[in-house]
């Protein structure tokens, strides 16, 4: 049975008021900061993963290395884990968007899988990035424990991947900053056991 521990990066300042960060290097909060501290102590308690992956974007880099320092895994980076490229989305708000690209903010919400971002990445692009991520996993860490920390949307296609659902569900999960969720993959069969758990950040408040 190979075990996937799925999380997303701590908070960061464009997550409210929310702005499309994609790409943008933006750095952990203070609120990030313990919340990835919470994160590592959380997978801590149930036990030494084999591996630990990371989007190459800074604010995963620093949620997975406070994992690396409470469980002694060992952290890499795996480019294919970065966020959606939201091409020239990137840094507006959704009124901002709304404003110039109306027709195609609203297919954004109605039909994600339809969605054509301007320069950006469709879904199914992301899904094709999200199946090389299992690849790795699935091919270099048979029967271990493996950590991947990524962002809402790379986490949300790995998710409906996961339990056999279609991009037009992409709107139905939720993915909360340093939240756990848990696949197992064996004999076939792919199991999701938990989604969006952050009961271990509970009672963090920004500074």
């Amino acid at each position: 049975m190979t075990r996937i521990i799925l999380t997303r990066h701590g908070h960061v300042e464009w997550i409210a008021p929310e702005r499309f960060r994609g790409r943008a290097e933006l750095p952990l909060s203070g609120l990030g900061e313990r919340q990835a501290e919470a994160l590592g102590q959380r997978i801590a308690q149930s036990g030494t993963p084999d591996a630990i992956y990371t989007s190459p974007l800074s604010r995963c880099v620093r949620t997975g290395a406070a994992i690396a320092r409470a469980t002694g895994a060992p952290v890499q980076v795996l480019d294919e884990l970065a966020d959606t490229h939201y091409g020239q989305w990137q840094g507006l708000t959704h009124d901002e968007v709304r404003a110039r690209w109306p027709d195609e903010l609203r297919t954004w919400f109605a039909a994600p899988e339809l969605a054509q971002i301007p320069d950006g990445e469709t879904l199914a692009e992301v899904l094709v990035r999200a199946i090389k991520v299992l690849r790795v996993v699935l091919h270099q860490h048979a029967g271990q424990t493996v950590v991947l920390v990524g962002h809402d949307s790379i986490n949300r296609i790995l998710l409906l991947h996961a339990l056999g659902l279609p991009l037009a569900r992409y709107w139905r999960i939720k993915q909360e900053p340093c939240c756990v969720n848990e696949i197992e993959v064996g004999d076939g069969e792919t199991t999701v056991v938990r989604v969006n758990e952050t009961r271990h950040t509970i009672g963090l408040t920004s500074p």
